[in-house]
């Protein structure tokens, strides 16, 4: 058994996976073309790209739109393969981001953090940008898709749907975290029969790519045996060589045992998952508060209720500070144990795929009836 391309719009894409959009500063155009000349889709973070040296503005969202040109342009010119974008809804700019990333021609967008109710009107006639949504339920791709095609007459491109073991934001609520009921097995199910039903309605094809805790290439082979066209991975992409985080960055991740793996409450509103960090132990005892906001990045971040700027900790963990900040991580983050090359990552979960497929192959036909030799002949 081999992963099968994905088809996204008229973008085809070799190998199945996606390269999640990790901000702030994690994943950007070296990583994002490297994943992208492997066959996989190389998606480049959106999120706080004014926070570290684009742009020559004091003003940090126009420095945040340069940064994100520059950085797909620098993408594209590494590369010939697919590139996407990850743009946050909860961004302050949301709308400047969208608008320039289609005006860039990036391949796709990815958007969560929120309902993306209006990705659609940002759209040029004629342009290859390709639309997905990130969702965490069967209700909210339902929601997005009436909307999109009553309002705009569009359906997304392909749906990503992300369970709970994922790093950064998550789309749960803390409770429903260690919740089987909100495991991603289960709400994959919930929202590929959702899209079933909205596929046979329109007649076209919606590919349902899963997300959140996927590690290994038997992971993978797990995520498409329930039904899903792809997969998209973050936490294993951060210690490839590749990675535009520092090597303080990725240290963390290699350090970080499975206790250190833990939700925290972010300034954004939702809960997250991070790796503990002395920032993060002084944030629990109450010794952070913000005086100020630097920048005025997310809509549903309130200066004077949030216990720090959540941009300035992201950005000083991706230069290795923790003592001022934090790295947002998979839970699956503990397994990491080496820095290795996009390439090699991509190689080992191509391998382990196909080595779960032909454990599958023998389990099913384990469980066949047996027929002799003599029955055969008969």
């Amino acid at each position: 058994m081999k992963l099968k391309p994905l088809h996204i719009g008229q973008h085809h894409i070799p190998v199945p996976i996606i390269q999640g959009g990790m901000g702030v500063g994690v994943s950007l155009s070296r990583l994002a073309s490297a994943v992208a000349n492997e066959g996989g889709v190389g998606v480049i973070s959106a999120a706080g790209l004014g926070m570290i040296g684009y742009g020559t503005s004091r003003n940090y969202l126009q420095n945040n739109i340069d940064g994100l040109r520059n950085e797909i342009r620098k993408a594209r010119s590494l590369t010939n393969g697919v590139l996407g974008v990850n743009i946050m809804v909860a961004l302050t700019n949301y709308a400047d981001l969208m608008r320039t990333a289609i005006e860039e021609d990036i391949d796709l967008i990815f958007s969560g953090a929120g309902l993306p109710l209006d990705m659609p009107k940002y759209l040029k006639p004629g342009g290859k940008t390709r639309l997905v949504p990130i969702v965490s339920s069967a209700r909210a791709v339902s929601l997005i898709c009436n909307k999109w095609f009553n309002n705009f007459n569009y359906l997304p491109d392909a749906v990503v749907v992300e369970g709970p073991k994922a790093g950064g934001h998550l789309g749960f609520k803390t409770e429903q975290i260690e919740d089987q009921d909100y495991a991603l097995e289960k709400i994959l199910k919930e929202v590929i029969q959702a899209m079933q039903m909205i596929t046979s309605k329109h007649l076209r094809p919606i590919p349902v790519i899963a997300a959140g805790g996927i590690y290994t290439g038997a992971d993978i082979a797990a995520m498409i045996a329930l039904g899903a066209s792809g997969v998209q991975m973050g936490t294993r992409f951060v210690t490839t060589f590749e990675c535009d985080a520092s090597e303080a960055f990725k240290q963390s991740y290699l350090d970080a045992v499975k206790e250190d793996v833990v939700i925290i409450k972010s300034p954004v509103g939702m809960p997250g998952r991070a790796i503990r960090s002395v920032f993060l132990d002084e944030v629990e005892e109450g010794k952070k508060h913000p005086k100020t906001c630097p920048v005025d990045c997310i809509l549903t971040c309130n200066i004077s209720t949030a216990p720090y700027c959540i941009m300035a900790a992201l950005t000083s963990a991706l230069r290795g500070n923790f003592r001022r900040g934090y790295a947002f991580a998979g839970s699956n983050v503990w397994r990491t144990d080496k820095i290795i090359s996009v390439k090699e990552l991509m190689n080992t979960l191509k391998r382990e795929f196909e080595m779960q497929g032909l454990l599958m192959d023998f389990e099913s036909a384990k469980a066949l009836p047996f027929i002799s030799t003599v029955e055969e002949r008969a």
